[in-house]
């Protein structure tokens, strides 16, 4: 599979299928791998481009803090569209990766056809609550230092992926993880593009935050996956699959 040279950080990804494109990306401490019983359904009438966040899976995972942003994610999503010669697609994400769409769209919301937001949030208005989120992230990335690849979570997602770096998934938890402002949710009222927004039954930690965006984005679409947790694509596929199918054959 090809990988993606973003300045020295070779970042790794793979392309399924045809048709109008998809651009996903997985969550914190998972990769690419997480899609994969889904793409054989998926990708038979989309072109679907997965990859690895710097730090994790196959992708490069540099030794210095600096290399890790958000604004680092959005230049490789943007850097993956020109790759594989798209100036649209519908953004799509899971948790982190979801918000990482987000902060895509803020940023290139002319590139961005559709949304979909998969068991994610758009981050906190609050510093109190910023705060206690990223005193969780450095937490997981203290958790890699001392305790390597074993501090890997057992989620569905998770279990689905492989990694060859708890370094750079510390310094992604840190540099990715983190959050500084409230860009991103205060940004929710001025999509205008199609959103799906996806939770799974079980995942209660995301119903709030899955419900904000519901509300603030205007025309967004809320489903909830029947029997799932914070990955209904695994857990759920085929229920998944068709959920996402039938949003983007209306989107």
């Amino acid at each position: 599979m090809p990988t993606l040279d973003r300045n020295g950080v070779n970042i790794y990804y793979e392309v399924h299928g045809s048709g109008p494109a998809v651009l996903l990306t997985h969550g914190f401490s998972a990769t690419a791998e997480m899609w994969n019983a889904n793409m054989a359904v998926l990708s038979q009438r989309y072109k679907w481009i997965l990859w690895d966040m710097r730090g994790h899976g196959r992708s490069d995972s540099p030794n210095d803090t600096a290399r890790y942003s958000e604004e680092l994610i959005v230049g490789d999503l943007a850097a993956l569209l020109d790759a594989c010669g798209e100036k649209q697609a519908v953004i799509a994400g899971h948790s982190l990766g979801g918000y990482m769409s987000l902060a895509f769209h803020l940023a290139h919301s002319e590139r961005v056809k559709a949304l979909i937001l998969l068991d994610t949030g758009p981050g906190y208005k609050k510093d109190e609550a910023r705060a206690g989120w990223n005193k969780r992230a450095e937490a997981m990335a203290k958790n890699f230092d001392t305790k390597g690849l074993d501090a890997l979570g057992r989620s569905a997602e998770v279990m689905a992926c492989t990694h060859r770096s708890a370094q750079g998934l510390a310094l992604a938890a840190r540099g990715m993880l983190a959050q500084y402002d409230g860009r991103i949710i205060n940004s929710l009222d001025s999509i205008k593009v199609p959103t799906l927004v996806v939770v799974g039954s079980k995942d209660e930690q995301y119903f709030a935050a899955t419900d904000y965006m519901t509300s603030k984005i205007p025309g967004a679409i809320k489903v909830v996956i029947p029997d799932a947790g914070h990955a209904p694509n695994i857990d759920q596929p085929e229920v998944f699959n068709n959920a996402v199918l039938e949003f983007l054959g209306r989107a």
